[in-house]
């Protein structure tokens, strides 16, 4: 369990090996692979207090994902002993909650905020005071066994401060009530959010803050941003209610669902959006889209939630590569047209798309464990839990000590990319 008032402690990382003795030979002529390892930086001994790095703009997008998201809680925590504080921060779902956690509060208590919300909504499922029943069910068979016991426990029980099963049930409830409509009720969240979350501080203007949800009636995907709407809890609730599970909620006049049924990641709101700066993104994702194929049922389940939630990431990244390698192409060729074209209608309508800045994306992406089931996002226990934000504090740790992938990109398009999981090296 994680301390109230400490931050959370993870296993020191351990890379280094004994090298095997070997015989004196002669210098041979290196090879090309060899000649390359001369211009790749050496890693950074530690990953706490980086300069900040040359953008314009910090921004924090974090993926939905229900219970996974205490991984994102890891990759602050690592950003925050970096002292790479946002600058902007989009979330969708649980990483809405994840978002209003860190916007909400000063940065020195962030961390203590972010553990309140999770150690709350988790639980111990096994009374087992003495240890016999985790030593005899350890193994992936074992994980599996328990992961399916906790996830049916948050089912029958729900997760505390954020939502609890609906007595009687909604085929019992009359047509028309939230009640009907949905199998939890989310009361208790709202709660949460209020005495976690400073919401005036939010309204501030200190850090941007946007939040994804859907219109029920019209299907279209909505920004609560900070810049243009007052955000309150409700905003916040609207991002992470998936149906059918959560009810919707009612934001000035209009039911809004979860975010994540149209897109969950707000990568192209903060990317693509009305501010152009040059800008550095952790993109926080909690699904993967590469995977394995399925043996069971229950892997068909989980391998569908996988490619359903995630969003595509780095489909999207090529996409705007080429995207904005056009607009860069734009911007350059404008500065060869006449100044009266450029005052016309048409000339202000290409010089609006033309864009010159530069932009870095830095892919953190949860990757399952062989053990974990189809029901990992409402698996609420606290040994999960902390297993999650562990793990996310690992990959930011890993990723921040390689100095590339904070630099500015200097490609042709302006966009470059940083991935542990790709181009990672210990």
């Amino acid at each position: 369990m994680m301390p109230t008032n400490a931050p959370t402690r993870v296993a020191p990382l351990t890379g280094k090996r004994e090298a095997a003795p070997v015989d004196v030979k002669e210098r041979s002529t290196p090879s090309p692979k060899d000649i390359s390892r001369h211009f790749v930086k050496p890693l950074l001994k530690s990953h706490r207090d980086l300069p900040r790095p040359a953008f314009d703009c910090i921004a924090l997008v974090l993926q939905g994902g229900g219970a996974l998201g205490a991984f994102q809680a890891g990759v602050y925590q690592a950003l925050a002993e970096a002292n790479l504080h946002p600058d902007w921060v989009a979330g969708i779902s649980i990483g809405a909650i994840n978002a209003a956690l860190i916007a909400g509060n000063p940065p020195e208590t962030r961390l203590e905020k972010l553990r309140a919300f999770w150690e709350q909504v988790t639980t111990q499922l096994l009374f087992d005071p003495f240890g016999i029943a985790h030593y005899w069910l350890r193994g992936d068979m074992g994980h599996v066994f328990l992961n399916r016991l906790r996830a049916g426990a948050t089912l029958l029980e729900g997760a505390p401060g954020f939502l609890k099963p609906r007595f009687p049930p909604p085929y019992l409830s009359p047509p028309g009530t939230a009640e009907a409509t949905s199998w939890y009720d989310t009361t208790a969240l709202r709660s949460t959010l209020e005495r976690l979350v400073d919401f005036d501080r939010i309204n501030s203007g200190e850090m941007r803050f946007s939040v994804g949800a859907v219109n029920i009636r019209s299907g279209n995907f909505v920004y609560f941003d900070s810049t243009s709407h007052k955000i309150r809890p409700e905003h916040i609730m609207a991002s992470g209610a998936l149906p059918p599970g959560c009810p919707a909620v009612e934001v000035d006049g209009e039911l809004y669902w979860d975010g994540g049924l149209v897109s969950n990641t707000p990568l192209q709101w903060v990317v693509s959006g009305d501010t152009r700066q040059d800008t550095i993104t952790f993109q926080v994702d909690l699904w993967s889209a590469r995977g394995n194929l399925p043996s069971d049922l229950n892997d068909v389940i989980s391998r569908q939630k996988e490619i359903q939630y995630s969003s595509r990431t780095r489909a999207n990244t090529d996409e705007f590569k080429h995207i904005q390698c056009l607009r860069m192409a734009l911007a350059n060729l404008l500065e060869k047209i006449p100044a009266d074209v450029l005052e016309s209608d048409e000339g202000k309508l290409l010089q609006s798309v033309a864009d010159r800045n530069v932009y870095q994306i830095v892919h953190l992406i949860y990757r399952s464990k062989n053990y974990e089931v189809q029901s990992k996002d409402y698996e609420f226990s606290r040994t999960s839990m902390i297993d999650h934000w562990n793990a996310g504090y690992n990959d930011a740790v890993r990723t921040l000590r390689h100095p590339e992938a904070l630099q500015r990109p200097v490609n042709g398009p302006g966009v470059g990319t940083f991935d542990m999981a790709v181009d990672g090296r210990e």
